[in-house]
């Protein structure tokens, strides 16, 4: 089985949110708080890999400010805090989006 491919990205109130439609008939609607606290950028987490920044990042307020396809795999997202280095790829943007609750919830926790 292939991995889940976007048929839609469309962003939504104001910067917000990214509203994400996939080939399954899945849609989600990510916070765009939730996807720069999720970036996959070496920069924001080493080397290693998906998940939460391992650093607390207060992301309330942050807008998507760019979407950059980056060949038929991924899409880098910039923010208006000036972060553009992500490359969200369609599994991790699928990811994401099934597993919002549980990634909101580890990142109030970390916030404390």
């Amino acid at each position: 089985m292939s991995a889940p491919w976007p048929t839609e990205l469309k962003v939504r109130q104001g910067g917000r949110r990214l509203d994400v439609t996939f080939d399954t008939g899945e849609r989600f609607e990510i916070p765009a708080a939730l996807l720069r606290v999720m970036t996959p950028a070496a920069d924001a987490r080493g080397h290693g890999g998906f998940g939460l920044s391992p650093l607390p990042i207060d992301a309330t307020g942050v807008a998507i400010k760019a979407l950059t396809p980056i060949g038929r795999y991924a899409m880098r997202i910039g923010f208006d805090d000036g972060h553009d280095t992500g490359l969200f790829t369609w599994e991790i943007l699928h990811s994401i989006g099934a597993e919002q609750a549980r990634f909101e919830a580890e990142h109030r926790a970390l916030m404390g």
